[in-house]
């Protein structure tokens, strides 16, 4: 048997597991690391931290399945996106915590872009929009803050990736500087339709070439690791969202998936197209395995399953994550109430950096079961606003939904989520496609798999959830929906 080591790094926790050639889980093994939050609307992590908790699960993981290095035939990576490293190339010392994607500092740098002009020249060249989100304004903040950093970065003694790269850098004890069209495409740095970083945008954010990475296909042999024993393939890269819809074998242009992690992450493949948005979704590189390049349309929610967290962390409604779906099914509904959990502004298709959560339609019967079934339902509201803009962009119709992530296991948001949206919503057996995905750029890397069909071919279906309300009643409560979201905008 054939084994593939998939490292997923999330924005919570990393994780190693292993596949065999069929795509089945064999073992796996997480470890969560420290959320830092030096000021309100900033998010760090310790990139050293994400570092040794990926290399313990990569040691834990192998150790459950009884497997040596020479077992491994390729490793992929998967990682949180936008996440920003700067590290010294001699000492492989970081300068600063990593900047998370889920981080507002640049606002007010983003407000100046907007203002001079910048924001359709740099979506016309990268797809994205204009937000603190992506690398590129972290990147700068970093160059500007840090005494001498960007004396060093000129003089080519630092080195910028996002965690894809600082993952490949540190199993390669720094022989490997690289990372792939997918992860690239999401730095606000690369220009998604000549497949290169773009002089214009580096001059516009004042960042030096000598930084970034070399950027190849997500399936590709990048180089070898030989910390696990001997020499393993490093195979496979892309960024978590891309690979999970590679995992989930979303290899046609209209088929579409759904992430239910921290946040949700929405995106349709449309093949060889890159579409232009106009109902605030961005395009972005989907996995490529050689140089033909590949796109998808992407939709962001920043707070998806973080809202279930902030009720046991925050409200202390609940003990276990998994507690809130018994919570949210001891009422009928949510008795008027609804939420909206924008924490870190609202993502798409709204973008309003500063929006703030609320909770409304409150009265005196609602209880905190009633609040925990909003915040579930919020989950499915902010999914269906996305679907719904991908609708009106796409060239193509989605006649299913496939599902992945934690939240994914919780039956009655996903029936909530068809009775929205109208069309089915199909849940995998294997649902840690992120992870699969990654397994699979290694494995067709290395030639495990000979072509994208193979993989296609071993993805299976747990359980199919189909609408059960009224095209009416499913509109209404978008209707109040948008209305909940009005208010906080």
């Amino acid at each position: 048997m054939t084994y593939l080591l998939a490292l997923d790094q999330g924005t919570s926790s990393s994780r190693s597991i292993i596949f065999n050639e069929h795509g089945e889980l064999i073992a796996t093994a997480q470890q969560e690391f420290r959320q830092i939050f030096p000021q309100p609307g900033w998010v760090e992590h310790d990139a050293l931290e994400i570092w040794q908790s990926q290399f313990a699960t990569c040691q834990q993981v192998m150790a459950k399945a009884s497997l040596q290095a020479k077992d491994i035939a390729a490793i992929g990576i998967t990682n949180q996106r936008e996440t920003t490293v700067l590290w010294d190339r001699k000492t492989g010392q970081p300068l600063y915590h990593a900047i998370v994607w889920q981080d507002r500092r640049t606002e007010a740098y983003c407000d100046e872009l907007r203002q001079q002009g910048y924001a359709g020249r740099i979506q016309a060249k990268t797809g994205l929009i204009l937000d603190p989100y992506f690398s590129a304004t972290k990147l700068k903040w970093l160059l500007d803050n840090i005494p001498d950093a960007r004396r060093r970065a000129q003089a080519g003694e630092l080195a910028f990736g996002t965690i894809d790269s600082w993952l490949a850098w540190q199993l390669s004890e720094g022989a490997l500087h690289v990372t792939d069209v997918s992860n690239a495409s999401r730095t606000m740095l690369y220009n998604i339709h000549d497949n290169k970083w773009d002089e214009e945008l580096l001059s516009w954010f004042d960042i030096p070439k000598t930084l970034l990475p070399e950027v190849l296909p997500s399936s590709h042999k990048f180089g070898q690791s030989t910390l696990l024993g001997t020499a393993i393939p490093i195979a496979g890269i892309a960024g978590d969202q891309q690979a999970a819809l590679f995992g989930q074998a979303c290899f046609t242009p209209g088929m579409a998936k759904n992430t239910y992690g921290t946040g949700c992450f929405m995106l349709m493949h449309t093949g060889d197209q890159c579409p232009h948005s106009h109902n605030g979704l961005i395009s972005t590189a989907a996995c490529q395995t050689d140089s033909h390049a590949q796109y998808a349309l992407e939709g962001s929610v920043f707070i998806g399953g973080a809202v279930v967290q902030w009720l046991r962390d925050g409200l202390k409604a609940i003990q276990h994550s998994t507690d809130v779906e018994q919570l949210a099914a001891s009422v009928p509904d949510s008795g008027g109430v609804v939420f909206v959990p924008s924490f870190t502004g609202l993502g798409a298709p709204y973008w309003v950096p500063g929006a703030k959560g609320a909770i409304l339609g409150l009265s005196r019967g609602s209880t905190v079961a009633h609040i925990a079934r909003a915040a579930l339902e919020s989950i499915a509201f902010q999914s269906t606003a996305l679907l719904q803009a991908m609708q009106k962009d796409a060239v193509f119709p989605i006649r299913e939904l496939r599902v992945d992530g934690g939240a994914a296991a919780n039956n009655m948001l996903l029936q909530f989520q068809a009775d929205l949206l109208g069309i089915p919503v199909i849940r995998p057996k294997v649902t840690e496609t992120t992870a699969l995905g990654a397994a699979y750029l290694a494995g067709l890397g290395v030639g495990v798999y000979q072509n994208m069909q193979e993989c296609a071919a071993l993805w299976q279906m747990d359980r199919e959830f189909t609408p059960a309300l009224s095209r009416d009643e499913a509109n209404n409560l978008m209707q109040n929906w948008e209305v909940a979201i009005g208010k906080v905008r």
